[in-house]
């Protein structure tokens, strides 16, 4: 080989071995292959030489190109082989140590209190209805005998989405329902009597303590038909709690108050004889009569028909059956509490 290549190879061997990162043999290259590089521009002379001495010359070039060649694939396979090797020194895992294993989940216990709820109205022959979140003022207020100057909406302080505006006009602003009743009135509107039904799901209002939070569940039950009375209401509730909460240490009294949508009303409460809270009244429940106004709403005749409803809180149930004293802990995700119900 010439002299001169000679002197290109080696230079070309230090300047390569000298590359620490793959990315950097692209200019080691060029410096030799690229279109300005030292090797290239001596190919470009070969047409000043003709016969023997061009052939002599142009199969040095070439010997000395695949010498440059050989020496950048293989720098490139060695940066390579300690780069892979670097990262599996960094990613080792001891094989030794006992593995993390996979963590079974677990129903969250709000979930669990209405799949419970759900299975003790179902067994009473209750069907259970689902509904929108964002409702209708018709169906959350104006159906449950709350026009829109009555004062009890001021105790349903809540969200509003602004409805979108159609032909130019902006219809009536949609709400975040405030209870699940609208799902009983668009359930009722569409089966004929008799009339068994519960909705339990989340519901809205601008609220937030140790006992009450902006976003809460409720389940709330209608009956329906021509023979319904008060007392099937406190036979229906009463055994509900007898059920859900697994003892018959329970006494449950109504108490006379008022909802827009029932008349007459109560308020239902209960107490255990034995346990933490022995001795205490403890509100779960608001019911009472369907109001003639709301019978109207779903089609029926009041005069023939008559029925009776009530609402209560999942949470505030929940609290009581695991006797947890702070709403809150239902909704912070803290696995250490959840754990407790898996």
């Amino acid at each position: 080989m010439d002299a001169d290549l000679e002197s290109i190879v080696a230079r070309a061997r230090q300047q390569i071995a000298s590359v620490a990162e793959e990315a950097q043999l692209a200019d080691a290259k060029a410096a030799f292959l690229g279109k300005a590089g030292a090797l290239t521009g001596l190919m470009k002379s070969l047409g000043s030489l003709v016969g023997e001495a061009k052939a002599r010359r142009g199969q040095a070039l070439n010997h000395a190109k695949q010498q440059v060649e050989a020496l950048l694939n293989q720098r490139g396979a060695d940066l390579r082989q300690a780069q892979l090797e670097q990262k599996l020194a960094a990613e080792r895992i001891d094989v030794t140590l006992p593995g993390r294993g996979i963590g079974t989940g677990g129903l969250h216990p709000i979930t669990l209190t209405i799949a419970r709820i759900e299975e003790i109205f179902r067994s009473i022959g209750f069907d259970v209805a689902d509904g929108p979140e964002i409702e209708q003022d018709f169906y959350n207020f104006t159906a449950l005998n709350m026009p829109s100057d009555h004062p009890a909406r001021s105790m349903h302080d809540t969200f509003y989405v602004a409805a979108p505006v159609v032909e130019g006009q902006r219809a009536e602003p949609l709400v975040l329902r405030t209870h699940t009743s609208p799902m009983q009135i668009r359930y009722a509107r569409r089966n004929p009597p008799p009339i068994k039904v519960i909705a339990p799901g989340k519901t809205y209002r601008v609220d937030s303590d140790a006992t009450h939070s902006p976003m809460f569940h409720q389940f709330e039950g209608m009956w329906i038909d021509e023979d319904v009375s008060f007392a099937d209401l406190k036979s229906v509730y009463a055994d509900f709690l007898h059920q859900f909460f697994e003892r018959d240490d329970i006494e449950v009294r109504f108490r006379s108050s008022y909802f827009p949508f029932t008349e007459p009303s109560a308020e239902i409460d209960m107490r255990f004889s034995e346990g933490p809270l022995r001795g205490r009244w403890l509100e779960v429940s608001g019911s009472g009569q369907v109001h003639p106004n709301v019978v109207r709403n779903i089609g029926l005749d009041p005069e023939r028909y008559i029925g009776f409803a009530f609402g209560s809180g999942v949470e505030r149930l929940a609290m009581l059956r695991y006797g947890v004293d702070d709403l809150r802990l239902f909704f912070e995700n803290d696995l250490r509490f959840l754990r407790q119900f898996a």
